[in-house]
């Protein structure tokens, strides 16, 4: 089948944080066609380039929401009015109290949404039909529109004390996050001649499923390990580089609220990381029905070595149990990791126990906030733990130590859970916890706090205990390193976990099967030139070679040169070709239902490849 995968911030670049699992997803379901459309985050990303990709990959088309430039088209007074009536609808619901904060919940909120969607869906028409919403949305007109849902009877308290320059900002911002609308990727040969659409996070990203599910009838399948909703709130505080002023802050966040659960609501399957990211699309208004958690996947070839351990090694070699005095923290140094109280803790732990070390390794951060961090850290710890010395003539050593991976201590990353017995997560906030599931592949006891998804990763394999309290902490890695034997029990149970739910191919095995059920119960997608006037297939419509396993045509130049970038596609470049007559707005394919054991067969691909 032919899969549109949606992407922001990550595949195919060479930078960004959903590059890993996307690229194993592509080459591991390579039975499968990918079309990928991906949104960059910078000029910066951009610049790094495109990983390689595999032939599953059959065209890459992106745009650049990031960008300043517009559209620069005036609508005439006819697209106006539409403008001013689908973009009222939409401020409207978004400066609306939501069903959880308003006392009728329910009808209210629903008409709310319905109202939302009618909106979004009328400006997506508007942006195919006339060419972009950059300079509408960023008209006086819009501006006017936001002062009066603001200031209307029943609006959201936290917004009606927005004044004009709070309506620029925030337009400018909601215009970045409606660009995939301006996108000219909705026709036949793209995203309506796709089989399904696959968003690999919510929010902006997933607007071009929602856009393909509402005019074409493609199903949506929404998949989020950090929900984009959760990293929005976390980003949007007063700390950040450029704060924004608390009305449009609550601006965005009503917007982002309402277009999650639009996403929920029209997504077919949702496949949450771990139970954490469940709760939040439960709490945004996911229907428990389309929820299945699937973990996200992780090499496990260059843990091997040490998970797979005799215990016949010298201390601290891989292929033993590392330094039965050594703690460990591996991760990116920032705030959310709470370093402070494991060096706190740590603290009490030197107390009853001398001779043990802490190594922290791994980086700071990106960011000015993280790099102050990392060197407040070094400070904390040179107060606490002066240099000492064996005696009057030795040097004085640290019993903490600043590390990075890839520096004498640890030259690669397993070296950096082989160096100790004991690996601790000392964060506040997290999602899902990758360094604790590597830990775990390792084979190696840890001691965890209870936040984001870590109790679901654990499972009973390590001790877990409250963030934020360093006595805890410490009498948690005190009694891992005063018994070996529980470590080495510990550590067995964390492995064999880890090879059975955190492995690429139970998590290729989940969405070779999510895809198979989608396409199983969509209906069959037909060009109009193989049906009859009733939508009725006509015999002999495709040719005997059709059905030939595989590319029949081998050896002939493919269509799309790789591995090459394709020229970046701007969110509007000219404008897009005018509907045609008839009540959708969008031209599609015939569409006809079918059995469910027609899956998915067309030009190119073989009955039995159906059987994955």
């Amino acid at each position: 089948m032919r899969i549109g995968l949606l992407t922001d911030g990550g595949y195919p670049y060479a930078t960004g944080e959903s590059r890993l699992w996307c690229d194993r997803l592509v080459r591991g379901l390579a039975q499968h066609e990918f079309d990928i459309y991906a949104l960059s985050r910078s000029a910066h990303q951009e610049g790094t380039g495109w990983i390689q990709l595999p032939p599953s990959v059959q065209r890459v088309r992106t745009a650049a929401p990031w960008s300043a430039q517009g559209d620069g088209r005036a609508y005439g007074r006819r697209e106006r009015r539409r403008f001013t009536g689908h973009f009222g609808e939409l401020i409207t619901a978004v400066c609306a109290p939501d069903g959880r904060a308003a006392e009728s919940a329910g009808d209210d909120d629903a008409h709310r949404a319905s109202a939302f969607a009618e909106g979004l869906y009328g400006l997506a028409e508007l942006a195919h039909e006339h060419g972009g919403l950059a300079t509408a949305l960023r008209s006086e007109a819009a501006a006017r529109i936001l002062e009066a849902a603001c200031h209307a009877p029943g609006a959201r308290r936290s917004v009606r004390g927005a004044t004009v320059p709070d309506y620029l900002v925030f337009a400018d911002q909601l215009e970045r996050a409606l660009r995939p609308l301006s996108v000219d990727w909705y026709d036949d040969d793209g995203l309506g001649g796709v089989d399904l659409c696959h968003a690999t996070t919510g929010g902006s990203a997933a607007l071009p499923g929602l856009v393909a599910k509402r005019f074409f009838g493609v199903p949506l399948l929404v998949t989020e390990y950090g929900v984009q909703l959760r990293a929005h709130y976390l980003a949007a505080g007063p700390g950040g580089d450029a704060p924004l002023r608390a009305p449009v802050r609550a601006l965005l966040a009503a917007f982002r609220g309402r277009l999650a659960a639009e996403v929920y609501r029209q997504a077919a399957v949702i496949t949450p990381g771990n139970t954490h990211a469940r709760r939040w699309q439960e709490r945004c208004g996911a229907d428990r029905a389309k929820l299945r958690t699937v973990y996200p996947g992780m090499e496990t070839e260059r843990f091997a070595a040490l998970g797979e351990r005799d215990g016949s090694g010298g201390a601290g070699a891989v292929g033993d149990g590392g330094d039965p005095k050594a703690l460990v923290w591996v991760g990116r140094i920032e705030p959310a990791k709470d370093l402070i109280s494991l060096l706190h803790a740590f603290a009490d732990i030197r107390k009853e126990e001398p001779d043990v070390r802490l190594r922290i390794i791994g980086a700071a951060a990106q960011g000015a906030e993280a790099t102050a961090y990392l060197a407040h850290c070094r400070a904390l710890a040179a107060q606490l733990f002066p240099d000492e010395a064996a005696d009057a003539h030795a040097v004085g050593d640290n019993c903490v130590s600043f590390e990075e991976v890839g520096g004498p201590g640890a030259p690669e990353l397993v070296d950096a859970y082989a160096a100790g017995a004991v690996i601790v997560l000392s964060s506040i906030v997290e999602g899902f916890p990758v360094s604790l599931v590597e830990a775990m592949f390792c084979g190696r006891a840890t001691v965890s706090t209870d936040v984001g998804a870590v109790v679901e990763v654990i499972g009973g394999t390590g001790l877990v205990v409250p963030p934020r309290n360093p006595r805890a902490l410490a009498d948690a890695c005190l009694a891992l390193l005063r018994d070996p034997e529980r470590r080495e029990r510990l550590g067995a149970a964390a492995r064999a976990r880890a090879l059975e739910l955190f492995t690429v191919e139970q998590n290729l095995a989940a969405f070779r099967g999510i895809y198979l059920e989608l396409i199983s119960h969509a209906p069959v997608r037909r060009p109009a030139e193989t049906v009859d006037a009733h939508g009725e297939p006509l015999p002999f419509a495709n040719p005997a070679e059709a059905y030939v396993p595989g590319h029949w045509t081998a050896g002939q130049a493919r269509t799309v040169p790789m591995p090459a970038p394709v020229p970046m596609v701007p969110p509007v470049s000219m404008p897009l070709p005018p509907p045609a007559a008839g009540p959708a707005p969008f031209s599609a394919p015939t569409r006809t239902s079918r059995p469910t054991e027609a899956v998915g067969v067309g030009a190119g691909q073989a009955l039995g490849e159906c059987d994955v």
